[in-house]
């Protein structure tokens, strides 16, 4: 019989969840150098749209087939210094990307990043889980807001230190790293303890929702859709908002950064707000409104000024994003018993799905237009009206695992 300790009516670790969502700030902040250093790539190396895409490509199934698998493992065998191993691939992707002097060696560099990636979430991802005490909205969110803060910032720091200095000077991202390798490191340790602890007490049967495998099933491929949509969508700005800027307006690589910067800001705000109101209003309200509720402003996006671009890439950034905490959460109260591969499903098949969105976004542009994508993209928020479909949890009855 699968068992798991519960903690309690307790309030949430929040040194453990701001230690874990820092982490997550550094180490997604590495990984967003890749694309935030697209532009400069795109003119030394003369890439088309679709070499890009083929880096996102090779970076985001890096960081997705392994995800499940670990998540698995560590369901099993938990590894609290696992994250500290993670980084050191992240580590080694960054120093190879300064100095790769062709596409090929570029590919291997986000490659590397990418497995780092993998190993990190996770992990961490459950000890967000094990922190929250209950409100687990609330604990991913933090978790995640961590993340979505580091990508913000990346493109910021690639305008400030290697736009104006050359590809030599990613190097500098390095001493983020090792500060990150310090935070995993108290960490790790409080999982550790944690672990002994949970070793010696006195564990409870772990509650699992009473629905049929069918209906399970069914909610976790809804949500792996709205997952598509979402993830799809996101990687179409991440990857060709600057150039969309640079094409349409006329702005330079500095200036297309600020815009992307909005956008990025945008969604960690988003994430925070989601996983508050996941855990108030319920997680399937959140995520309907969060997939669905972008749909207007997306669809105007195309045909707008610069002014109002700016505008509503922010608004979109703040509903699209809320719905990842609520996403994740709900799948792992459908499959409690496997919280480690439920993170790694979600988290490795939005990083596959940004990844084939990118590559076959980049193919789309470079055979018709940069703007043409975006007025077929906008249609991708409408598929969230599938999450109607998803069982309340707040109203399932839970049985003991058998």
């Amino acid at each position: 019989m699968s068992t798991i300790k519960t903690s309690g009516v307790q309030k949430p670790v929040y040194a453990i969840l701001i230690a874990i969502s820092a982490a997550h700030l550094l180490n997604d902040l590495l990984q967003a150098v890749i694309p935030a250093i697209y532009p400069k790539l795109e003119a030394k190396y003369n890439l088309t749209f679709a070499q890009v895409g083929m880096i996102t490509l090779c970076y985001q199934l890096a960081a997705s087939i392994f995800q499940p698998v670990v998540g698995a493992y560590t369901d099993k065998n938990p590894k609290p210094y696992s994250q500290i191993f993670g980084m050191l691939f992240t580590m080694a992707g960054i120093a190879l990307l300064a100095y790769a002097p062709n596409y090929e060696m570029i590919l291997v560099s986000v490659i590397l990043v990418g497995i780092g990636s993998s190993i990190f979430h996770p992990e961490s991802s459950r000890v967000a889980f094990m922190a929250s005490n209950g409100r687990r909205s609330f604990a991913q969110s933090v978790f995640q807001i961590g993340g979505n803060t580091g990508t913000a910032l990346a493109p910021l720091l690639i305008a400030w230190i290697v736009l104006p200095n050359g590809q030599l000077y990613i190097l500098w991202f390095l001493g983020f790293a090792i500060l990150a390798q310090i935070v995993l490191a108290y960490i790790a340790k409080w999982y550790k303890d944690k672990l002994k602890i949970a070793s010696r007490s006195t564990k409870k049967v772990i509650q699992v929702p009473d629905l049929s495998a069918f209906k399970i099933n069914s909610a976790i491929t809804i949500l792996l859709v709205l997952i598509f949509s979402k993830y799809f969508y996101v990687a179409s700005i991440t990857s060709y908002f600057q150039f969309y800027t640079m094409d349409k307006f006329g702005l330079n690589e500095v200036q297309a950064q600020v815009y992307l910067f909005y956008f990025l800001i945008a969604v960690a705000v988003g994430t925070l707000l989601g996983g508050i109101f996941g855990d108030r209003f319920g997680r399937k309200y959140v995520i309907w409104f969060s997939v669905l509720g972008a749909a207007p402003f997306t669809l105007a996006l195309p045909y707008v000024d610069l002014h109002l671009t700016g505008i509503l890439i922010v608004i979109i950034g703040l509903i699209i994003s809320s719905a990842f905490p609520s996403i994740l959460v709900y799948a792992q109260e459908l499959l409690p018993k496997k919280l480690g591969m439920v993170s790694g499903l979600f988290y490795g098949f939005a990083f596959g799905m940004g990844g084939v969105g990118s590559a076959v976004l980049g193919i789309w542009a470079d055979a018709t237009s940069i703007e043409h994508i975006y007025n077929i993209c906008s249609y991708l928020p409408l598929i969230g009206v599938i999450a109607y479909f998803l069982p309340n949890m707040k109203k399932v009855k839970y049985k003991d695992a058998e």
